[in-house]
């Protein structure tokens, strides 16, 4: 069992229904996004879910929630939920309601800009 699906199957429920949501796979688990941008997710049998930075120290005191810590440095404005603090859809909901109020709020990403493609001089060739 990589992650559980039950609890992926439970988010999905109470996510608000749009095409702006997409599932992904990834750190060994799931990963729901918002218009391409990190919302929560499935990873073992913990809910992952972004809060922000401001709402993370609040976050931390919630009980049941811990810092994403998963590659040995925490990530500052997503938590882990220990299951036992999803027990309830009502719970559950707060959490992934927080995450999506979260993300819907953030500004678009900025394009990249393209570097300027440089094309190799044409024309006759100098004489020597």
């Amino acid at each position: 069992m990589a992650y559980d699906e039950a609890l992926a199957a439970r988010i999905r429920d109470v996510l608000p229904q749009t095409d702006r949501i997409a599932e992904r796979h990834m750190f060994g688990g799931v990963v729901y996004l918002l218009d391409g941008k990190m919302l929560c997710g499935v990873v073992k049998r913990d809910l992952m879910v972004r809060v922000g930075a401001d709402a993370y120290p609040a976050a931390l005191r919630r009980p049941h929630a811990r810092p994403m810590d998963f590659t040995g440095r925490p990530l500052t404005g997503f938590v882990f939920v220990a299951p036992s603090g999803l027990r309830r859809r009502a719970a559950l909901s707060a959490w992934v309601r927080q995450a999506h109020d979260y993300v819907a709020a953030l500004p678009p990403p900025k394009r990249p800009r393209r570097p300027r493609r440089r094309f190799p001089r044409t024309g006759p060739a100098r004489a020597r």
